[in-house]
């Protein structure tokens, strides 16, 4: 169930910890032309860009407000920065030309790290571990990655699922289709439009812990991820402050305290 899901979500190998702590912009300290946190404390705020449909991270919620892990972590940075966080909702598929455009800030919603995204932006030391799994109805004769031929698989457009889904040799044996977010993607499943779901363990686990539906999730993970902040690739300087005030909340605490609200445990795996 999600506690030991938890357990195990906690387990990081050294060598991929290391690996993405050195990852990113690359570099110590921002250049004098590297302007991008003090226009950030001059605009006195943070324009962060995320994907509403993808809880626990970042979603709306009943009351109409833009709530979640990704969210509560972003505001106490911006609270101790003293600026306002402002949630940008975007589309996706476009998150990059949106932050290339000076729309936002930065990318903070489960965004994972991948070579793709480490060339093309900044990006913050990891703050989380991931898997990405298949899930299932509980009523579905599919109970293993074997099973999976001839069926209907579901995936969110623009996401590195979909990158994994398209390099698997699932992508050939089934149907691939693809959905806006992983709201409407466990909906295809609950619905019976999709035979299998293959999505973030994050998301996976909190929709079904909140779901009076009953879903399996296989025991084959196809790989893990971390997730991590993505700035524009020239913005060292605000890209190190936020992993910096991260790192902060880590030693004091803080950071805990906002996992258990939203995992149950602290799940985190900042240095």
């Amino acid at each position: 169930m999600i506690k030991t899901w938890l357990k195990r979500l906690i387990t990081v190998t050294a060598a991929a910890v290391l690996m993405m702590a050195l990852a990113g912009c690359g570099g110590s300290g921002g250049s004098e032309e590297d302007k991008s946190l003090q226009k950030v404390l001059s605009a006195k705020q943070l324009v962060l860009g995320l994907d509403v449909n993808y809880p626990p991270m970042g979603y709306t919620d009943e009351n109409g407000e833009i709530v979640g892990f990704d969210i509560d972590v972003a505001q106490e940075v911006c609270d101790r920065l003293g600026i306002t966080l402002v949630k940008q909702p975007i589309d996706w598929d476009a998150k990059e030309e949106e932050l290339n455009s000076g729309r936002i800030d930065c990318i903070w919603n489960g965004m994972s790290v991948s070579p793709e995204r480490e060339e093309a932006m900044c990006i913050s030391k990891p703050y989380l571990r991931n898997e990405l799994v298949l899930v299932v109805a509980s009523g579905s004769d599919i109970r293993s990655k074997q099973d999976i031929k001839g069926k209907k698989i579901g995936v969110q457009s623009g996401s590195t699922t979909q990158e994994v889904l398209e390099g698997s040799e699932l992508s050939t044996e089934n149907e691939v289709l693809t959905y806006d977010d992983n709201i409407g993607l466990m909906q295809g499943l609950r619905q019976g439009e999709l035979d299998v779901t293959f999505i973030d363990s994050v998301n996976a686990y909190y929709y079904i812990s909140m779901s009076d539906d009953r879903f399996f999730v296989l025991p084959e993970s196809l790989g893990d991820e971390v997730f991590a902040v993505g700035f524009r690739k020239n913005d060292k300087a605000l890209c190190e402050k936020v992993q910096e005030t991260i790192s902060e909340m880590r030693a004091d605490g803080t950071l805990k305290n906002i996992s258990a609200k939203w995992f149950g445990s602290d799940i985190t795996i900042v240095k």
